[in-house]
Formats: structure tokens, sequence, C-alpha cells
């Protein structure tokens, strides 16, 4: 494990109920699916319950080639559920089942190793609504090297003083155009801008890097005192369960690699509105569906800007 290129996903793994049936989900599991079919390799770190739906899902991932040894099993709470609704303008709403077995996370001393050799550690808010997974979160963090937060702001479980901790452990964070807002209402501060308000907060929480995506506005990234800003692709939408989960493990495929920032924030904005492209955050596809997409978009693209 210490001479391969990895990184680790921490927090919910579940299954998403829609209407029409359930898939593989949670954000941090989403951005694992995706980096997986980038090329990286990546483990998960979770918690599903011993159960009928635990065993499925454990099945499905390892199926899909994701290695499943970290994901624990749990005699006493269910495996996770949220049940999603897709409305008129495509666009998903949650109501995310509580008291699961995601919120159970345990802490083992081979999780030090695991962290510690990961090339990246990749985790949200949402998996901190309890306070086992918080704790074991806090632990990791403390192990590993660079820390990228994928926020996500689901209320009721939004506590500001620990995103404020969260932050402050950060080396990457990623948000949205709305998060940003509520981020900044936590500050107490106002400003005129965009630029102005994501600069103020890596000065606050000392973080050198922000990616900030904006939906049909495209996204922006923030590295120390320079940002690079990308258009939005044009694409017919199927569903938006997902994008922003794509869009980070685009990005995170690679920032590892330690590639340019436009060529990081290319690779995102085209992973984000290839799946979006599709329905669900883990859709079937291969490496040269994406590459084929990729390069047909960006012939009616331009390229980003600082």
């Amino acid at each position: 494990m210490k001479d391969k290129t990895y990184i680790t996903c921490f927090g919910e793994v579940l299954w998403d109920i829609f209407p029409e049936g359930s898939r593989a989900g949670g954000a941090p599991f989403n951005v694992a699916y995706n980096v997986h079919k980038m090329g990286i390799d990546v483990k998960v770190l979770s918690r599903t319950g011993d159960d009928e739906l635990g065993k499925k899902l454990i099945q499905k991932i390892s199926n899909w080639g994701i290695s499943t040894d970290y994901i624990q099993a749990d005699n006493d709470h269910p495996t996770g559920t949220v049940i999603a609704k897709i409305d008129k303008q495509n666009e998903a709403t949650y109501e995310i089942i509580n008291d699961v077995a995601w919120d159970y996370i345990e802490y083992f001393p081979e999780h030090k190793e695991l962290i510690s050799n990961a090339k990246a550690f990749v985790f949200g808010s949402l998996s901190s609504r309890s306070e086992k997974t918080k704790n074991t979160l806090i632990k990791l963090l403390d192990i590993a090297k660079l820390k990228i937060f994928d926020v996500n702001l689901r209320p009721p479980f939004i506590d500001v003083e620990l995103i404020k901790t969260l932050l402050h452990k950060s080396d990457i964070v990623k948000i949205n155009k709305s998060e940003l807002q509520q981020i900044v209402d936590f500050t107490d501060e106002k400003f005129n801008t965009e630029e102005e308000a994501v600069q103020a907060i890596q000065r606050r929480f000392n973080i050198t890097e922000v990616v900030l995506t904006k939906g049909s506005d495209g996204a922006r990234y923030f590295v120390n005192d320079k940002n690079y800003t990308f258009a939005a692709l044009p694409i017919t939408v199927a569903d938006t369960v997902g994008s922003g989960d794509a869009f980070l493990s685009g990005f995170i495929s690679k920032r590892i690699r330690n590639e340019n920032p436009e060529e990081i924030l290319k690779q995102a904005i085209a992973l984000g509105a290839f799946i979006t492209s599709k329905s669900g955050a883990c859709p079937e596809y291969q490496y040269s569906d994406f590459e084929k997409f990729k390069k047909e978009k960006f012939g009616l693209n331009e390229q980003a800007t600082t």
C-alpha cells in the first residue's frame, strides 16, 4: 500500500431511493466511484448495516472493482438510505434517514496507515452529524496529508462550529454558491463580490485552495492569491444527482497528479457535465466514453481564464 497511489474517501455510503428504483450513493462514495473510473485506486472508509441492503450494497461496490475492505458492518444499525425526488427542472431533493450505520463509523489502529499513506483524504460535513463518526473523522484529519473538504450543508444537519473546525483543518475546500453564502453568514462579514468572499474565507481559515461550483455559470478555482474561471459546458441535463461529486472527482484526478490549475479545472468541469448528462450519480460508463465526450465538448468551449 505504501508504494501505490490511492485516495481515501470517508463518510456515508447508502442507497438513494428514487421512485423508479434504488441506486448506490452518498457523496463520498459518488466521488470514489468516479475517481475510480478515472483510473485512480480508491479506498472507501464507511459503515453499512449487517442487513440485506448492506450486503447488496457491498456486492455492488465490489462488482464495480472498488475495495470494500474498509467498509465496516454494523449489527445494531441499518444501512443508510435517502429518499430522493426529482422535480420538473431535474433538480433533486433528499430526505436523509437518521441514526443509520454510517453514523457509527469506528476508528481502528489500521486506519493510521491507510490515511497517512493516502495521496488525498476526501470528506464531507454530513457524515459528522453524529458524535461517533465526527470523533473518528477528527482523529483521521490529524493523520491525513492532503485534506479535501467537500462541504455539503444539509438541513437540519448543520453544526456551524463543526463546519468552522473542519474548514480550519482543510487544505482544499469545494463549495457551491449557496454554501459560500452560508459560510459567509457564519462569519458575520459582508462582501461585495464572490471573489472577496472566497479570499476572506481562505485567510480566515488558512485554506490554500478553494473550488467554487456555480452550476450553469461554470466554476472558479482559487489557488493562494490567484484564481481561474471556466465556463459550463453545453449539455442536455438528465438530472443533477451527484453532479458536484463528479466535478470533485474530475478535480481530484488531476490535482493529485499535480497538473496545472487550468487542466485541473477543465477536467472537473468536463466530468461534472458528463455525469449531469446521464441519470444518477454513478452511471455505467467507460473512461473512453468520458474522453470522447470531453474532446467533443471542448471543441465548443473556451479555455480557463485567470
